[in-house]
């Protein structure tokens, strides 16, 4: 495999120690390795390419980030699905082969990854002409140890079979937060049908809703990413952008339907 050129995003912000820690664990395997994050959270951000904008310019600015010594990294004041789009017009240098995305802190998992930032960007490299990881940590509410590290682990031992795939290749990867020594196996998943906890109204009144998040009702798939990451396992899920869909009858129903 030849060295391929990484950038490392993440939704949690420039300044997250996941993100400290992928782009350390790739350059550790001799990568090519640039960082460009958003200068401050874009949690649920989904694929937006949204940026600050001052007289027709968004704010980069260069960072110096400790332990990341001789990585250019940059603080963007933009959204990650952003931030990989402009990476791929050459923003920081020669286009990224790949673009990570994450270590997020908390899972990722089933079809509500896309309202995720961490997601959106990795997607986001896909259909700009390079290939996406989407790592997360299951972290957990109350954890007692963030083992940041085996994330990246898992995310560098899956560049190899990434890079043999073709551009547009997009990954998601979730990694338990076990406290343990030897790492997790790799797992194919299915996307379960939702995620781990969904958003629901809690409350409507005169001019405002209130919302809560619940846990999510039903039992998934036992192949699903949600079912695998509770599991033990490391679930690796293969996932594309928006996509058309067939449905029955569409082409032939469409030139008989009239506007009223």
């Amino acid at each position: 495999m030849n060295r391929p050129k990484i950038l490392v995003t993440n939704d949690d912000g420039i300044d997250s120690p996941g993100l400290h820690a992928l782009a350390a664990g790739l350059a550790a395997e001799g990568l090519d390795v640039t960082v460009a994050a958003p200068a401050s959270e874009a949690s649920g951000s989904s694929a937006s390419i949204t940026a600050v904008e001052n007289d027709g310019r968004i704010q980069v600015e260069e960072r110096q980030i400790e332990g990341l010594d001789g990585i250019p990294a940059y603080a963007v004041y933009g959204a990650p699905a952003f931030i990989a789009m402009i990476s791929s017009h050459g923003a920081f240098g020669d286009a990224p082969d790949v673009v990570f995305s994450g270590i997020n802190r908390g899972a990722n998992v089933g079809r509500a990854i896309l309202h995720s930032g961490t997601v959106g960007a990795a997607l986001t490299s896909g259909i700009n002409g390079g290939r996406g990881m989407a790592v997360s940590l299951d972290t957990g509410l109350n954890p007692r140890q963030l083992h940041w590290d085996r994330g990246a682990r898992l995310a560098a031992g899956l560049l190899p079979f990434l890079m043999e795939q073709p551009p547009g290749t997009v990954l998601n990867l979730n990694v338990p937060n076990l406290d343990v020594e030897e790492l997790p196996q790799y797992k194919a998943a299915r996307l379960a049908e939702f995620g781990i906890v969904q958003t629901t109204l809690a409350e409507r009144g005169h001019q405002h809703i209130r919302l809560s998040v619940e846990d999510t009702v039903g039992e998934p798939h036992e192949d699903s990413d949600f079912k695998l990451l509770a599991a033990g396992f490391a679930p690796v899920t293969a996932i594309q952008a928006v996509t058309e869909a067939t449905i029955a009858g569409l082409r032939e129903s469409l030139p008989q339907l009239r506007p009223s």
